[in-house]
């Protein structure tokens, strides 16, 4: 097949993968076939295979390991760790026009992955400002994503779907801290929510744009973590 017949899309993995050859470069190209293949909807409605299992962050650390494995001759085990699913229908990632350098980028998911508090969160977006200029709408959207993955794990909300007229919330395993003040929580909504049969909790509401999403979900999550940690501020 002559160049001029290849897709554009296949001369740029073919471009990664001459660009990446040495030992424990997989992991780098497996990333850069992520964001060919659209990382941006790694968080959203177009997830897949493990990444859709998993999560983005632990997709990432069983790459890494994998590649450490590789390197040390050993089968290496992956953290126990959950990750929620969350699903918000918006692009979120850090394009290649922000920030140009592969191995950059690449070291940005990484710490992302590792950040939970939202102090920090806000500490990182002031730090990409600083070094690449104002945020692209994805890395916005990524930023709130990270923050949201953080509530879930303290309110033990293992998926959250958020669309144009509300969301569905699932607990991990069907459980909550605090049992009695959910079903308060939930009554307080009055028409707003309601339990499904299968102990899913809908939320309704209109957010036509991502943002209304994002904000919205935000918004039910931290209340759920009010009542999950009462001692705490969310």
């Amino acid at each position: 097949m002559s160049a001029a017949a290849l897709t554009q899309e296949a001369a740029d993995r073919l471009a990664a993968l001459s660009d990446y050859t040495e030992l424990g470069a997989g992991f780098k190209v497996a990333m850069r076939d992520l964001e060919l293949r659209g990382a941006g909807n790694l968080l959203g409605d177009e997830q897949s295979g493990h990444i859709k299992e998993v999560g983005f962050e632990l997709y990432q650390q069983m790459l890494e390991e994998a590649v450490l494995s590789l390197k040390a001759g050993i089968a290496a085990p992956v953290a126990d760790r959950w990750s929620p699913q969350i699903t918000i229908g918006t692009p979120v990632l850090i394009p290649e026009d922000y920030v140009a350098d592969l191995p950059v980028r690449l070291a940005l998911y990484r710490r992302l992955a590792d950040i939970e508090d939202e102090r920090e969160i806000d500490a990182f977006g002031a730090e990409l400002v600083d070094r690449f200029g104002p945020l692209p709408p994805e890395v916005d959207h990524l930023l709130k994503i990270v923050a949201i993955k953080g509530l879930c794990r303290r309110a033990n909300v293992e998926k959250i779907e958020a669309g144009p007229k509300g969301a569905v919330i699932a607990l991990r395993d069907n459980t909550f801290a605090n049992p009695d003040a959910l079903v308060a929580f939930i009554r307080d909504q009055g028409p707003a929510a309601r339990v499904r049969p299968d102990m899913k909790v809908v939320f309704f509401d209109d957010w036509e744009r991502p943002d209304d999403r994002l904000k919205g979900a935000a918004r039910i999550l931290r209340g759920l973590v009010r009542i999950a940690e009462p001692a705490k501020a969310a």
